[in-house]
């Protein structure tokens, strides 16, 4: 067995083994050494700010966080001289820190100042706390900043900048007295900051923290600014010396822990599966907490996890059932609801057939609740007609990835895409539809060398980033994917040996290429061939490619082909089965990816198989005790379509606003109205409750348990957070309920019962547990019976009989232009700040005062020729009905492009303009093609995008707080040197 290379560093007269370029100070704490450290964390790395940590190494003073290990190094951490430049570095601190901790917001245990001070045994201090010339920041929505509090330890600098790379924050060392800023040292409100929260997060006190906080957190902390201070001041008479004080606010501390609960949940907004504690007290949110555990996100959050949590304490929540009488509803008893709906159903199914029921699942709810609703739809009705949202999004990647590599999911992790040479995202708005894995990639392009390509019709912030920026033509992405992979195979840059020994159908493949010229390749997208040439060679070059696609791929009439072409080039460059590379087909939901997974589809049992698989089917049949249909049943544009000629009767739909985000919403709902019986289960009163015979009042995430599959294929355990409102009942509560009075009587008393039958009929899921996926352990699918994930797929090949992957040829023909009638085209997309239509975000009042409603996107060049200004108003009108909308003029944006947020509401919904047109190979609707005429309601008024709005702002980049101008201030002096006068 080969030695481990390792390096020998003496501490205190002892030897350890280091790894090679391994951080000091990471060293040290290994080795249970003692010493203070306050802005390092190990997320963040060293900042070098505090000089907390200052050892001696080889007979001189050096901070430990700053220097990286080396053969022979001596290090000594409790010489009287280095103790004295600690307490010297500690002093400094709190001459900027005022210490009042018993009557303090942040006095939780988790504070680091007064922890680092109780643990080195600081009894008093030999520089007074100095208040600043400045006052406490109150001007944002979710947090506060104090300049009297703050240590200027940079840590929320170093991860606004490095981790996040908003680059809103820095510190101007130039001051008199220093401080951290926002921008060009404007208000947080009227900045670029995105409030992801991470600098609360980071913040070692109480200079930057969540507003939920104050005046809830402590037993004395609810007080009016002034009594406050005459507290503070009492406590520091009374409180003499460090250690009676850290004596009686320890106490109040523990008291704390009495009433502030701090649960772990899975965010319930995007794909990426951020998961943190919720701190709470009662049912009030104080805050959510991150922490480096957090598999996906680590101490990453964005503005909707980390605060957007109104909703679930909403005055609008449901909280009875209601039935329809006339125009209007009645609240009924649970009983009462849940008969009444099994007697409609069972009428149906006697009447008409078991087929004319269908079964739409939630991609907000969990995996458990969608393998009940399969159930349900399968064994207790008997009919397929089941579906989810991944038919608007995500079915057509799943679909291109099935043909060539065998699993619909991505390759690897999202540390994969953060270890690629090249990142090349494709119809992805990714740092405002995925900001935290939007931050993995910006972290590395900037600070780490990694490529950056994006080819989208919008200039977006990844956009703005990139290294090249393309904007092909609308729905021409397939082109240009198959041109470059032709490219590379005619310049011979392919990975021969990966093709020979991994990949078929390469002859076949090559045939399908020959139309794919670069001349015809330039034609259709507008992409100078040129570019794309030096695209393919970059490519061809790069050791590691990921690929990263979202909803500007999917949805469109050859959005499976287009994922397919994805993942055809990677397969030629040999871009599977390695850390860095891969497929990531970008999860839109929290949960879209794990309601397929889990079933909730017309042609797939549990794991994706096949429900003609007669062996499959037995298995279940075995399990249920029924015979199932073997035929795949509609999906959810079928379903609407059925409703219209009359062979769907009845739609049972849950967690999803079908009414605002299928296509063609006018012609879905003359659909909703022509049903003989309709129930909807939500949290609230939605638009498509409108058309509902029976409504039932589910919960929210934080009110029940349960698991998500985020975008990386990662199951991860949702713990209940909070006890439900009364009344509302989990959607597998209400599920279970159905059955029972359909005669089926599953008998589940919570989720893991649910969870162990999945993973007994389903071997995808063989080896999940509630077990294994306690706290924050995750698993990644596919997951053997003994535990073992796969975080990263295909190292030893593929999911097929010969485990080899299949290129799969294809052709293009363009079938969407815009008219000289309909004379613009609307792209639309999510908003960083309010999730799809917004239900849950607009019950947020700091995120609404940021961004009041939707907009429509306008170039300087079409408002320069309509004549047409800011704040304007515009009917779009296309063949299938049209939207109102205020006018922003941006050149994110450019010619005859407009731009519309997912989140209009009323005659703002972009669904108002979408038609019945599909993906030819999934019937994912077509939202990115829509053609429509501009009529001017008015043509100038006040601004969509308040001032106050993020866009408005001005980033400063740079790298990290550039401590050296700290160093370079005249008043600054090492303590090192301070103690060796």
């Amino acid at each position: 067995m080969l030695e481990r290379e390792h390096t020998v560093v003496t501490i205190n007269g002892k030897e350890y083994l280091a790894d090679p370029g391994q951080n000091l100070l990471e060293l040290i704490n290994s080795a249970s050494e003692s010493v203070p450290q306050i802005c390092y964390n190990e997320s963040l790395g060293p900042i070098e700010t505090c000089d907390s940590c200052i050892v001696q190494v080889n007979g001189e003073l050096r901070r430990a966080c700053g220097l990286v290990v080396e053969p022979g190094m001596r290090v000594q951490t409790e010489l009287p001289h280095v103790k004295k430049a600690q307490k010297e570095s500690l002093d400094r601190i709190l001459e900027n820190h005022e210490l009042y901790c018993t009557v303090c917001d942040y006095n939780n245990g988790n504070c680091e100042i007064h922890n680092t001070m109780a643990e080195f045994g600081l009894e008093h201090q030999s520089r007074p706390f100095e208040p600043k010339p400045y006052n406490k920041d109150d001007s944002g929505p979710f947090y506060r900043y104090d300049p009297d509090q703050c240590i200027l330890c940079g840590r929320c600098v170093e991860v606004c900048q490095d981790v996040e790379v908003n680059e809103t924050l820095t510190i101007d060392w130039e001051r008199e007295q220093p401080r951290v800023i926002w921008d060009n040292d404007v208000p947080i409100d009227q900045s670029s900051c995105v409030n992801c929260g991470q600098c609360s997060t980071v913040c070692p006190c109480n200079a930057m923290m969540e507003k939920g906080m104050e005046g809830e957190a402590g037993f004395l902390t609810d007080q009016e600014p002034g009594i406050l201070k005459s507290m503070i001041d009492l406590t520091k008479k009374v409180e003499t010396g460090y250690g009676p004080l850290f004596a009686v606010s320890d106490s109040e501390a523990a008291m704390r822990e009495e009433r502030i609960k701090k649960t772990k949940t899975v965010c319930t907004y995007c794909g990426v599966g951020c998961s943190f504690d919720v701190w709470t007290k009662d049912r009030k949110i104080l805050k959510v907490e991150p922490n480096a555990e957090s598999p996906a996100n680590g101490i990453s959050t964005c503005i909707k996890g980390k605060f957007g949590w109104d909703y679930v304490n909403s005055d609008e929540r449901l909280t009875k059932p209601l039935i329809r009488e006339g125009d209007s509803f009645k609240e009924v008893e649970w009983e009462e609801a849940i008969a009444y709906v099994a007697k409609r159903f069972k009428e149906i199914k006697e009447e008409k057939g078991a087929d004319h029921l269908g079964f739409i699942a939630s991609s907000k709810a969990t995996n458990e609740e969608s393998y009940l609703m399969q159930k349900l739809s399968r064994q207790v009705i008997g009919t397929n007609n089941v579906d989810n949202c991944s038919r608007y999004c995500q079915a057509p990647a799943t679909k291109g990835l099935f043909r060539t590599v065998g699993y619909g999911g991505d390759s690897g992790s999202i540390s994969d895409i953060a270890k690629a040479e090249l990142v090349i995202t494709i119809g992805s708005n990714t740092a405002e539809s995925h900001p935290v894995l939007a931050s993995r990639i910006k972290r590395a392009h900037k600070l780490f060398g990694q490529k950056l390509f994006v080819f989208d019709l919008r200039k977006h912030e990844m956009a703005g980033r990139a290294d090249r920026f393309y904007q092909p033509e609308s729905g021409t992405d397939l082109v240009w994917l198959s041109a470059v992979t032709k490219y590379i195979l005619d310049q011979g840059w392919e990975d021969q040996a990966f093709l020979d020994e991994w990949v078929n159908q390469l002859d076949e493949y090559k045939e399908s290429l020959k139309g794919f010229t670069m001349d015809y390749a330039e034609k259709m997208t507008g992409i100078p061939q040129q570019d794309l040439k030096e695209v393919a060679e970059e490519i061809a070059n790069s050791g590691k490619v990921a690929i990263c696609w979202a909803m500007g791929v999917t949805q469109h009439m050859r959005g499976s082909d287009t994922s397919t072409a994805i993942s055809n080039l990677l397969l030629v460059t040999g871009n599977y089965g390695k850390p860095g590379v891969g497929a990531y087909p970008l999860r839109g939901h929290n949960n879209v990816q794990g309601c397929s997974d889990f079933g909730s589809m017309p042609n797939f049992f549990p794991g994706y198989e096949n429900t003609t698989d007669d062996e499959v089917r037995e298995r279940y049949e075995q399990a249920w005790g029924v015979d199932l249909p073997a035929e795949p049943g509609m999906d959810n544009h079928e379903m609407i379509e059925a409703v219209h000629s009359g062979d769907l009767s009845c739609i049972y739909v849950y967690g999803e606003d079908t009414g605002v985000v299928d296509s063609n919403v006018n012609y879905v709902r003359d659909a909703f109205e022509k049903l003989d019986f309709f129930v909807v289960q939500d949290l609230f009163l939605t638009k498509t409750t409108e058309y509902a015979d029976v409504v039932l009042p589910a919960v929210p995430s934080l009110e029940k348990e349960g698991t998500f599959t985020n975008t990386e294929r990662r199951i991860q355990r949702l713990y209940k957070v909070m006890d439900p409102l009364p009344g509302p009942k989990a959607d597998w509560e209400i599920m279970t309920l159905l059955a029972k009075e359909l005669g089926f009587d599953w008998g589940y008393s919570h989720p893991s019962e649910i969870m162990e039958e999945a993973a007994k009929l389903a071997p995808l899921f063989a080896g999940v547990t509630y077990e294994r996926l306690e706290g924050y352990k995750s698993l990644q699918w596919p997951v053997e019976e003994d535990g073992t994930d796969t975080p990263l797929l295909f190292l030893d090949g593929f999911p097929f009989e010969d485990k080899k992957a299949r290129l799969y040829p294809l052709e293009f023909e363009l079938e969407y232009r815009t008219t000289e009638k309909y004379d613009l085209h609307v792209n639309n997309g999510r908003l960083l700040e309010h999730f799809h239509e917004g239900n849950m975000t607009y019950k947020s009042e700091g995120i609404s005062r940021k961004t009041p409603d939707s907009f429509v996107e306008i170039s300087p060049e079409l408002a320069k020729e309509r004549g047409i200004k800011e704040g304007g108003e515009v009917r779009l009108i296309s063949d299938a009905g049209e939207a109102v909308g205020t006018v922003t003029v941006t050149d994110r944006v450019r010619g005859k492009e407009l731009y519309l947020p997912l989140n209009g509401r009323g005659k703002s919904a972009v669904n108002l303009l979408t038609d019945n047109r599909v993906d030819k190979d999934s019937n994912t609707p077509a939202y990115k093609e829509i053609a429509v005429k501009m009529e001017i309601v008015k043509k100038e008024g006040q601004s969509p995008l308040p001032s106050n709005n993020h866009r408005n702002g001005n980033p400063v980049p740079q790298i990290s707080v550039e401590v050296e101008r700290k160093w370079q201030r005249d008043d600054y002096q090492f303590p090192g040197n301070e103690v060796r006068k």
